[in-house]
Order: C-alpha cells, then sequence, then structure tokens
C-alpha cells in the first residue's frame, strides 16, 4: 500500500537550514577557487583546490541530509545504513574534487567548463540518490523517472554556474552573489528529486518499527562535515591574500601594484639645477657650461691646505 510521505515535518526550518548550509559551502568552495587563481608563487594550488573541492562537497552532503531530517513517512519509521551514508559524503567530495581541479588548472574555457560541470553536476545528483538509498524502512522507495531526470538536469546546470562564477567573478559581493544563487540551485535539486518520491510500504502484521530515529543519527554525523566547515572559514577569512584583495583583478592591492610598477616605469624628468648627468648649467666665463669639467681637469688643492 502507499505511504503517507512528508518532507517538511519540521516546518521551514529544515529548508532554510539546508539552504544556508549549501550556501556556506558554496561561498568557501568559489573563494578557494579564485584563491587559486592569485598570481603568487607562495600560493599552494592543489591544496587550495582541495580545500575548495571539500567545502563544496560537504556543503551540499550537509544540506541535502539537514533536509532529510524533516522527511518522514507516517506508517513507518525511517532508519539510515552508515556505511551508506558516508560512502554519499566521500563521492560528493571526490567528483566534486574532479570538476574543481578541471577549472581550477583549464580555466573557464568552453569546452573545460562544460566537462567539468557535468562531472560535478553528476556526482552532486550521485550524492542525491546514494543518500536516498541508505534509506531503510519496511516499504520500498520509487521514482517518477521525469522528476529525476530534471533533477539531474538542475544539478549540472547548479555545478556548471557555480564554476563559471569561481573563474569568472571578482570581488566579494558578487562572489557572495554566485553562493547564493548556487545554494538555491542545489536545493532545488534537492527538493526536486524528493517531488519524484513514493513510498510503496510492504504488508506487516509485526509491531512497530525499532531503531535509530532520523535525528538522533543523522545529527551525530553531521557534526563532522559542519566543523570542517568551520574550520576552512576560518582559513580562508585569515588568508591575508584573500582580506586585503590582494591578486584579485580588481582588488585594491592589485591596483596599488599597477600603480606603483607604472610610476617606476616612467623615469622623473630632472629637476631644474639639480646635477642629473647630461645637465648643462649656464656657462662659466671659460665658455663650459658648470655641470661639466674638462676632461684633464682636476682641481689641485691648495697648497695653504698642506702648510701648517
Amino acid at each position: 500500500m502507499p505511504g503517507t510521505v512528508d518532507g517538511f515535518s519540521y516546518g521551514v526550518v529544515t529548508p532554510v537550514a539546508a539552504f544556508l548550509m549549501a550556501c556556506l559551502g558554496g561561498a568557501l568552495g568559489l573563494r578557494c577557487i579564485v584563491r587559486t587563481l592569485f598570481n603568487n608563487k607562495q600560493s599552494w594550488k592543489p591544496g587550495w583546490l582541495a580545500l575548495g573541492a571539500a567545502s563544496i562537497g560537504c556543503g551540499i552532503w550537509t544540506m541535502h541530509f539537514i533536509a532529510m531530517i524533516g522527511f518522514q513517512v507516517e506508517e513507518t519509521r525511517i532508519r539510515y545504513d552508515v556505511g551508506l551514508t558516508v560512502l554519499s559524503l566521500v563521492v560528493a567530495i571526490v567528483v566534486v574534487g574532479i570538476g574543481v581541479f578541471i577549472v581550477g588548472n583549464g580555466g573557464a574555457k568552453g569546452g573545460t567548463l562544460s566537462i567539468a560541470g557535468i562531472v560535478t553536476g553528476l556526482g552532486v545528483a550521485a550524492m542525491h540518490y546514494l543518500g536516498m538509498a541508505a534509506i531503510q524502512m519496511d516499504g520500498s522507495i520509487e521514482y517518477a523517472l521525469g522528476t529525476v531526470a530534471l533533477s539531474i538536469v538542475i544539478a549540472v546546470v547548479a555545478a556548471t554556474t557555480a564554476l563559471w562564477a569561481a573563474v569568472s567573478i571578482r570581488g566579494f559581493l558578487p562572489s557572495l552573489g554566485a553562493s547564493l544563487v548556487m545554494g538555491l540551485a542545489v536545493s532545488g535539486m534537492h527538493y526536486t528529486g524528493m517531488a519524484a518520491v513514493s513510498v510503496h510500504l510492504h504488508d506487516t502484521t509485526g509491531g512497530p518499527q525499532t531503531g535509530d530515529s532520523p535525528m538522533s543519527l543523522l545529527l551525530p554525523m553531521l557534526l563532522g562535515p559542519i566543523i570542517f566547515l568551520v574550520l576552512a572559514g576560518a582559513i580562508v577569512m585569515f588568508d591575508p591574500l584573500l582580506v586585503s584583495g590582494d591578486g584579485e583583478a580588481g582588488g585594491p592591492a592589485s591596483r596599488r601594484r599597477r600603480a606603483t610598477a607604472g610610476s617606476e616605469a616612467e623615469p622623473s624628468a630632472p629637476r631644474p639645477g639639480s646635477h642629473f648627468e647630461g645637465f648643462e648649467g649656464p656657462p662659466d666665463s671659460a665658455g663650459r657650461s658648470q655641470g661639466q669639467s674638462g676632461p684633464q681637469e682636476r682641481s689641485e688643492p691648495s697648497k695653504s691646505a698642506y702648510e701648517w
């Protein structure tokens, strides 16, 4: 028999919290990718790309399972397989990392960006449906294929847009806007996928279902990725180049460097009366410029200087 599915058992609390976590992961990931574009010999590009991929992956995974706290089927208790739940986190980080490294090393060229967006979007979708496969209940989950396809398209478009923003948009406020769009798109992908879900319950005559509730299982598992995002946020916030805007095309420190380089490239004109090479003062009585001396002429000290 069909089950009664409720995806908002805690009202708007879980959707809003899930959206904020997706935005946080997206913002940190985008800033880390921007950091790799700085023309600075001290920047460790693979490390920043890995941190960005892990931030985006943790943000998406955390968004998914915070939203799943509000998911319930009234006729049966929901449990989660721990191994598949952790595997979905690994898949999110690894597959998103592949897309991030492709863009981080290849730039925002059309072909490179398309490949990276498809890989990353499929990784997001794989994380979502692998997390759904971790659900255990006295029934089976069925999906509407058309809605599932739509959720995958949304994931690919969201990932492509986010990666394009990471390598194309400069400045804190534009990056913040891009992370909000990314959080909205990823959340939209999740709830589109959840709209495809229907539950068919098994006929049982047993007693009430036992086991861990979603809240008691998911909250401890969410603690680790949330702590990681907080630490990643501290690294990004206290990085001197990101704080000062150094290296960004329109950053204040970058503008100062260009201005300084321009001023050093232009030689300053000699001031009147200064003894620069090639400056000729007014001629003296011998017809020579005061700023020049004859090739063999040297001023000899007066004899009085050696007489005591």
